[in-house]
This record gives C-alpha cells, sequence and structure tokens, in this order.
C-alpha cells in the first residue's frame, strides 16, 4: 500500500495548487490514500470546515493538525463530527475532537492515525510519549497497522518519539517546520520515518509568510501580522510504501511537485 503524506497546507492559494495537481499526481505515485497536514490552510493559522470539505473533494483522505488547530472556533463541532480529521492526542480530553482514528482503505485496512504535539519549544502539554502511548492501548486490536504525525519543533524530540515507537508504527512523519528534511530511512525495526515532510505552500516565502514581514518581525521584535506570500506554490511530502500485513515499511520516498 502507497500512501502519500504532504506537508502543511498554507494558504488558500495552495487550495487551488491542489485542485490542480493532487489528483494526476496520485495517479503518477500510485498513492492508494492521501493524508495532509491542514492546520494553516486559513490565512497560515487554522482551518475551516470549508476548507476541510474541499481538501477531501481535492484528493485528500485525512488532515492531521498541530497547535494551530483551535485558531478558528467553526472547526471546533467539525473536530468533533468528522471521521477524517485528528488533532494532537496531547490536549486535555476536554478540546475539540480525537488525537487518533481509524481511515479504511478502500481495500479494506484498518489505519490507525495518531497526531501528537512535541512540547519542547512549544505549549507545556501532556507528555507526548505517554499520550502516544494511550491511544495504541485504547485502539488495540481494532488496526491493521498505524501512523504517527509528530507535530513538534525540536528535532531531538521527533527523533527521540520515533525511536521509542520504532516496530509499532508503519510510519512516523514530523510536521510544523515546514522545511522537508533529507533523512528519510526505515528505522530498525520496520518503522519509515522522516523528520519532517515539509510544506504545500508559497516557494517565495519565509515558512510561507511574505519575506518582508518576517524580517521586520525578527528585526524589530515588535507586533507584525503574517501575510501568506504570493508567487508559485509548490508541494513537499513523503511517499511510504507499506506491506499492511506486516505493519512495516518497504521504502521511503521524498516527494515535490
Amino acid at each position: 500500500m502507497k500512501i502519500l503524506v504532504l506537508g502543511d497546507i498554507v494558504g488558500e492559494r495552495s487550495l487551488q495548487f491542489l485542485q490542480k495537481t493532487l489528483w494526476a499526481k496520485r495517479k503518477e505515485l500510485g498513492a492508494d490514500l492521501v493524508i495532509a497536514n491542514g492546520e494553516n490552510v486559513c490565512d497560515i493559522h487554522g482551518l475551516s470546515p470549508r476548507a476541510a470539505e474541499t481538501l477531501f473533494s481535492y484528493g485528500v483522505d485525512f488532515l492531521t493538525s498541530g497547535n494551530h488547530i483551535f485558531d478558528r472556533r467553526d472547526i471546533y463541532t467539525f473536530l468533533n463530527d468528522s471521521q477524517s480529521i485528528v488533532r494532537p492526542c496531547n490536549y486535555p480530553p476536554t478540546a475539540p475532537g480525537e488525537g487518533a482514528k481509524i481511515l479504511t482503505s478502500a481495500e479494506g485496512w484498518r489505519i490507525l492515525v495518531v497526531n501528537v504535539s512535541g512540547t519542547v519549544f512549544m505549549e507545556p502539554l501532556d507528555d507526548p510519549f505517554r499520550a502516544v502511548e494511550r491511544e495504541l492501548e485504547r485502539a488495540r486490536r481494532t488496526y491493521d497497522f498505524a501512523l504517527l504525525d509528530i507535530h513538534a519543533e525540536a528535532t531531538s524530540e521527533k527523533l527521540a518519539l520515533a525511536r521509542h515507537f520504532d516496530g509499532r508504527f508503519a510510519a512516523i512523519f514530523g510536521t510544523h517546520t515546514h522545511v522537508q528534511t533529507a533523512d528519510e530511512q526505515i528505522l530498525p525495526q520496520g518503522t519509515g520515518y522522516i523528520t519532517d515532510i515539509g510544506m504545500t505552500g508559497p516557494v517565495n516565502s519565509i515558512l510561507g509568510v511574505t519575506p518582508a514581514d518576517v524580517i521586520e518581525k525578527q528585526r524589530t521584535h515588535l507586533p507584525r501580522r503574517f501575510t501568506v506570500a504570493e508567487g508559485d506554490i509548490a508541494a513537499h511530502g513523503v511517499l511510504f510504501d507499506i506491506d499492511p500485513v506486516t505493519g512495516r515499511a518497504n521504502a521511503v520516498t521524498r516527494v515535490t511537485f
């Protein structure tokens, strides 16, 4: 089974880009499923129900998220009602949505998708190790293999989580930093891994933001409204080739289009 995972989608124009390109790319890669991180679609911060449904119509099967998923209140009910989106599992249980859900493929394979937020240089949420353990235990015997999105800032934290859960997930991938890393690999116990899958957004930008906005903020340390950059869009992600019987990765390939 081939699963294409797309990095953080930044801005409404990236939706238009995916409308034109994603179905063709799915066919070219032979991807059975597409998963994307959608927390930055609406003006960099947040996701609306309309944008989520639009992504589903453009070829995305499932959405993960991160620390910006609660920026828009109109997504709260959608997080509770939709079976195709998760938020980080280490938020308090009173938060809208769930940290793990099961995605069923056309062939009937049951795929547990878990989302967790890092805590190094980020919000002081629950311990991500314990939170992921809870989700695995809760879903025990209800899935065929599992995927984990680690939405985190620190490379060392992502690597530590990946090494700890090696063999218990078919694939583990990092999001949040918007920069694709070059360390795609299969870990010793068979888990496909990459520290960050990158971003789907404007090429001539700083993490999707207009460069002048970021430069001014860093030079002056004064409040500055960030805007999504103009210009060409590119998508970055990873194609995981997974054996659904063993729950192990056969290959991990970086993808750009």
